[in-house]
């Protein structure tokens, strides 16, 4: 698993590490395994031009200490000077083995450069003598990041303006949770830590990213005596004479992850696709009027919303749901209820997962129509915000997943592919957390698992086409086997 810890929390660990070593010994811990990822990138060091984009922090310093060591290996090596002053011991280093001060024009013709312009404690975009060297940058470079790319907020991925696009980011003793969401992900390109000893001084870390060995060890597994009721039951109320593939997609999902067995609850003309599409459903038709939604039998969890619609109806299926005592995923139209009607939610004991994506959580928190470019460039405060406020766990979809509980704490999926915006690969998603949620999965952990197994579902159907290519929901539903297998293999 990956843990992220805020700056201050960074701060205090560096300070109390660096009262057990000697003076500078921190600092070289990170330049020797920056320079080491560097020279790994470039494979060839001799005679390799690079340049550093220095600040006046300790990033700086990291930069010119590395540079150091590449010049010791024969690389041409120059540094830019952005800030106040330098880090004095670092600017020595470099001239000793042979590198020097350069002016901006040398970064027209780098192979190599390294940002060490403004640290984890950098708040904005750049300024615009930084931003004018950055653009000079040629386009075959290599830029690396150090610790942070300069002009994302290490706190949260924010990126307010100017800011360096990495194609990698070296951190320090624990990731930071701006290189984990997007739109800060996408800035620092591949990302590696550098262990530098932070371990004994850091607390339990507020955002993790899970890996296949954490899926894998959190997944439900039925055992010698397990039967259908064993490994939980999932209500599923989708679907509409409008929207009946919603139906169809969320029930494949939760049958492919795995759930006992699913009870599928709609009108008849969906009710009849998914009986037919997926026969070992027990199938319950509802009257018109949509009531008698809690008499389909027991289960473990309900999901409701995918392709319900938004009338009268439909409303009295989100209600009859979330009036039960069991844990409940709310999904699509069923979001948009519940937008107008938060009273829904009061006085639920049992746990709540909503899955909205941008447009769905301003609706859920009141917002205007256009808040939806800035909830996708504040990932991590706005999904905080509505856990915190309707009391349950938000799954934020977008180009990164975001889970967060109403405590605040916080996961980042790591999988996922573009191709996932298309029709229906929110419906699917649904039904594998119901099924994880069912089984007996922490809130957290079913829709964090599920986002997961999402994200890697698609991957593998998108590479099952020859690579990077176009897939639909039925594709991801298929996939969902191979993606549990994927996390067990590993």
């Amino acid at each position: 698993m990956r843990h992220a810890h805020e700056v201050a929390v960074v701060r205090a660990a560096e300070a109390a590490l660096m009262a057990k070593l000697p003076a500078g010994a921190l600092m070289q811990r990170a330049a020797t395994g920056l320079a080491t990822t560097c020279i790994r990138l470039l494979g060839t060091v001799y005679g390799v031009r690079v340049a550093l984009l220095v600040g006046s922090g300790d990033n700086g310093g990291d930069a010119l200490f590395a540079g150091a060591v590449l010049a010791r290996r024969g690389a041409r090596v120059s540094a830019v000077l952005l800030g106040s002053h330098a880090h004095e011991g670092g600017l020595a280093a470099l001239r000793a083995a042979g590198g020097w001060v350069g002016q901006p024009a040398v970064l027209a013709d780098a192979d190599l450069v390294l940002d060490g312009i403004v640290g984890i404690g950098g708040k904005g975009g750049l300024r615009d003598d930084a931003a004018t060297a950055v653009a000079s940058i040629s386009p075959h470079a290599i830029v690396v990041a150090v610790d942070v790319p300069s002009g994302v907020d290490a706190d949260t991925g924010e990126v307010s303006g100017p800011a360096v696009r990495a194609h990698a980011t070296v951190t320090f003793g624990t990731w930071k949770p701006g290189l984990l969401v997007d739109p800060g992900a996408e800035y620092a390109g591949a990302t590696e830590l550098v262990d530098i000893g932070l371990g004994p001084f850091l607390p339990m870390p507020s955002v993790t990213a899970l890996q296949n060995g954490d899926v894998d060890a959190l997944l439900p597994r039925p055992g010698a005596e397990s039967d259908k009721y064993r490994r939980g039951v999932l209500g599923i109320v989708a679907g509409s004479l409008t929207y009946t593939g919603a139906a169809v997609l969320a029930t494949g999902g939760a049958l492919r992850t795995g759930v006992g067995m699913v009870r599928f609850v709609s009108v008849p003309h969906p009710a009849e696709l998914v009986r037919t599409r997926w026969p070992s459903v027990v199938v319950t038709e509802l009257p018109d009027d949509g009531t008698g939604v809690l008499d389909a039998g027991r289960v473990q969890a309900w999901v409701v919303g995918p392709g319900i619609g938004t009338d009268e109806v439909a409303k009295s299926l989100v209600a009859q749901v979330l009036s039960s005592d069991v844990p409940v995923i709310v999904d699509a139209d069923g979001l948009t209820i519940l937008g107008q009607h938060r009273e829904f939610l009061r006085g639920r004991d049992a746990p709540t997962v909503l899955t909205p994506h941008a447009g769905e959580l301003a609706r859920l928190l009141g917002l205007a129509a256009d808040a939806r470019a800035d909830i996708e460039a504040r990932r991590l405060h706005y999904a905080r915000q509505a856990a915190a406020e309707l009391g349950a766990v938000v799954l934020l979809k977008g180009s990164t997943t975001v889970v967060c509980a109403p405590s605040g704490v916080a996961r980042v999926n790591p999988t996922g592919t573009p191709w996932l915006a298309s029709a229906g690969s929110g419906d699917v998603l649904s039904g594998m957390t119901g099924a994880l949620l069912a089984g007996g999965l922490l809130p957290v952990d079913a829709a964090s698992c599920a986002a997961y197994l999402h994200g890697s579902a698609a991957r593998i159907a998108s590479a099952r086409h020859r690579g990077e290519a176009p897939i639909i929901a039925d594709d991801v539903v298929a996939s969902v086997p191979a993606a549990i297998a994927a996390v067990s293999d590993e």
